[in-house]
């Protein structure tokens, strides 16, 4: 990808930029650190856990009796009696599960304190001592211990990695142009004139098949031929009698696409199992 550099500098330039608290919101690709796949479990588990709750009390307050609660929100009798009981919203504890990293705690509060804050470092002196878990053990371990004191105390990183942006991410982007990415976008356009009229033409081809614009085909065929889209369009002109059929017909192929795949699967779920014969009659007979 040519460009790919292009996008890494801008994705750089709209988030070093200041931006009024109106407009803070920036691409998900480009923000710093998202939150991390276990956390965002946890708050959506959270959330889930509290609309029930509010569910449960509502039909607690309308005297609906409690086995007739638990039958109506699919929950365990004795779930619906201890949120009564709690008198508000029983938010769950995070317990500290012991693991077998935690013999070595001591060598590895030794080794943390004298500079060594590679997990992966780590993980490998301890199978020295005689530790038989993963390196996967260790880096959460050393996650959850030290993750966040780097940030309480003021040290930075010894690093700063580029904003994560791919030429698969921008594209779906550009064509989708949502909100919270106005800023990458504009960014990213004002540096490269080519990719500006590549992301116009783009969303015109997008139209053209939702709004089923056969007119504005012909012109779009012409202008494509001197975009970025060049070799997309003569791939596209090789059929071009389809792609017209397809802007000026309602019908599509997709029955006999789906058709196609039920038979494949039943063929390849039988294959080396049974003849032809077995296999004409579970097609037949297929409901």
């Amino acid at each position: 990808m040519p460009h790919h550099r292009l996008l890494v500098e801008a994705a750089q330039a709209s988030t070093s930029k200041p931006l009024a608290p109106a407009t803070l919101a920036v691409h998900p690709s480009v923000v710093t650190k998202p939150t991390s796949r276990n956390q965002k479990k946890q708050q959506h588990n959270r959330e889930r856990r509290l609309a029930a709750y509010q569910i449960v009390m509502e039909q607690i307050s309308k005297r609906i009796t409690q086995h007739e609660v638990a039958q109506s929100c699919g929950l365990g009798i004795r779930t619906i009696r201890r949120w009564i009981r709690a008198r508000g919203f029983p938010e769950r504890k995070l317990g500290n599960r012991k693991t077998t990293v935690d013999e070595y705690s001591e060598y590895l509060e030794q080794r943390w304190n004298e500079g060594c804050h590679n997990a992966t470092q780590l993980w490998h002196e301890l199978r020295a001592r005689g530790f038989a878990g993963q390196a996967p053990i260790v880096r959460t371990w050393v996650r959850r211990r030290y993750g966040s004191r780097k940030y309480r105390t003021g040290q930075q990183p010894s690093f700063h990695s580029p904003p994560r942006v791919s030429p698969r991410q921008t594209a779906w982007t550009i064509l989708k142009q949502p909100e919270d990415a106005g800023r990458y976008l504009e960014e990213l356009c004002r540096r490269s004139p080519e990719i500006a009229i590549c992301a116009s033409m783009a969303r015109e081809f997008v139209r053209i098949v939702r709004q089923r614009d056969a007119v504005a085909w012909k012109k779009w065929k012409e202008d494509a031929k001197t975009s970025m889209l060049a070799s997309f369009a003569k791939h596209l002109c090789q059929d071009e009698t389809a792609v017209i059929a397809a802007l000026q017909h309602p019908w599509s192929n997709g029955p006999v696409e789906g058709h196609v795949h039920r038979l494949k699967l039943i063929k390849r779920s039988m294959y080396g199992r049974a003849k032809f014969d077995l296999l004409r009659l579970r097609v037949v007979n297929a409901e």
